[in-house]
């Protein structure tokens, strides 16, 4: 993911994401199954507002929260002060990891929220996996969440807005998508998200930015090997509707 990516829409980010995930306690029981009772060692490497972050923290486990855009650093940084949590945070690119000091550190490395599509083609999904294996211990677990691509390629290009505002600490907004999918598969792909908000008065401020991103399905399997981890189960297993979620644990020795 380039560096800065997401900050234009990190003050909004919350109108984007389902309600049951809004709060640290909704976020960390969503994948409470996935995480080690008892002080885990977590790296939460795509962290954008923090709300995992801070429910595994405040649950007891040890968190470093990183992203690669600094205003969700910071928004992750002040969701944790403000629930007592403590948490170490830092603007940091995948490829950036293994440069940290944290080497064979974590029970758990997380990687959700549709992130790993924006490592740039299949070179640089490898190589982002690759320096998350690093941080994990032998054993540790990496947990990767992803939209399923076959449904978006389906639906092809075109403009997808929700069918009602969403409200968010009293203020209302309009999600809307933008997609932009290529013939060939391997081509890179794109999409516009934007948050209309409607101010009292009735006027409208938009707040939007473009992202490239590079799909994948069940090669995932194979850049999962060439970085080190064996996956567990037998391919991309289904989580939420239309979403991938893929567990995979570092190889021993």
């Amino acid at each position: 993911m380039a560096d800065g990516a997401y900050d234009t829409i990190a003050a909004l980010y919350e109108f984007l994401v389902p309600e049951a995930l809004l709060t640290p306690h909704g976020s960390a029981a969503a994948f409470a199954a996935h995480v080690p009772e008892g002080g885990a060692r977590v790296l939460d490497c795509a962290c954008g507002t923090g709300t995992l972050t801070v429910g595994l923290a405040l649950a007891g486990c040890e968190v470093v929260a990183t992203d690669a855009s600094e205003a969700m650093v910071q928004r992750t940084a002040r969701l944790a002060a403000a629930h007592g949590a403590v948490v170490e945070t830092a603007q940091c690119l995948w490829e950036e990891l293994p440069g940290r000091g944290w080497d064979a550190r974590f029970d758990v490395v997380l990687c959700v929220g549709n992130s790993l599509p924006h490592a740039v083609g299949r070179d640089g999904r490898r190589a982002a996996l690759r320096a998350m294996a690093a941080t994990l211990r032998p054993g540790g677990r990496l947990v990767v969440t992803s939209r399923t691509w076959e449904q978006v390629r389906a639906a092809g290009s075109g403009l997808q807005v929700a069918e009602q505002l969403v409200v968010r600490d009293g203020r209302r907004g309009l999600p809307i998508y933008s997609w932009t999918i290529p013939e060939g598969w391997d081509e890179p792909h794109s999409f516009d998200v934007a948050v209309a908000l409607v101010e009292d008065d009735g006027g409208v401020v938009t707040h939007r930015e473009r992202f490239a991103f590079w799909r994948f399905t069940e090669e995932l399997r194979a850049d999962l090997l060439d970085a080190g981890l064996e996956p567990e189960g037998a391919g991309l297993a289904a989580g939420k509707p239309g979403r991938y979620l893929v567990t995979a644990q570092r190889v021993r020795g």
